[in-house]
């Protein structure tokens, strides 16, 4: 119960630290500083060489994120990618390039301090983004590869972004966000492992539903 006493009162400090621009975040209990991890940790969630440490713990929680995505798409071919369930769905392939969308306007409103697209972003990014009919054809024909690559260049601005960021910033808040209420930037960066854990759930039932799948095991 005392430790139970004492892990409230810290996260409360560390929220209250936020909402003044004071850094309070308390010390991760299973770590005594920044380890120097094998390349074989994405089941370790905590801080990582060359970030500050909740950057670097929300970044283990991006990688680890990103790779159930990857492995949910891995065996696709170009026709799963562009398959059509209904004319209500959205195809594999634009849902990938939604989750890279997604990550550019957070890159957007986090690290330019802009409400969104500018203009060379919004012809590539607008469509599927929003989805809906023209996400749904915006991008036909292409392979893996290519969804990939998008994604990777993405997630490569984010990683060198951050890496010149620190905690303080982490904790900073924007007074009017998420239902135009308080949000800081770490919570807007949760959001982004959010987003593309929902999408994945998407993505796992449409694989299910292409023509000849197996039947799912989950």
């Amino acid at each position: 119960m005392k430790t139970t006493s004492v892990s409230r009162r810290r996260f409360v400090q560390s929220a209250a630290g936020a909402a003044t621009g004071v850094v309070l975040f308390p010390a991760l209990a299973c770590s005594t500083g920044t380890p120097s991890a094998p390349a074989d940790n994405s089941n370790l969630v905590g801080p990582l060489p060359g970030y500050s440490p909740q950057i670097g713990t929300l970044v283990s929680m991006m990688h680890w994120m990103r790779g159930v995505v990857l492995s949910s798409v891995q065996s696709l071919g170009q026709s799963q990618l562009d398959h059509l369930f209904d004319p209500q769905a959205n195809i594999i392939g634009a849902m990938l390039l939604h989750l890279a969308a997604t990550e550019a306007f957070y890159q957007a409103t986090t690290f330019d301090g802009r409400n969104g697209y500018n203009a060379q972003e919004q012809k590539r990014w607008g469509a599927v983004m929003g989805l809906g009919p023209a996400g749904r054809h915006a991008i036909k024909g292409q392979d893996l590869p290519y969804y990939l690559a998008t994604l990777q260049e993405v997630r490569e601005k984010t990683l060198t972004e951050l890496r010149r960021r620190d905690d303080a910033w982490l904790a900073a808040v924007d007074p009017a966000f998420f239902g135009n209420q308080p949000t800081n930037n770490y919570c807007k960066w949760f959001h982004v492992v959010e987003h593309e854990s929902n999408h994945n759930g998407q993505i796992k039932w449409l694989k299910s539903r292409l023509p000849g799948a197996k039947p799912a095991e989950e």
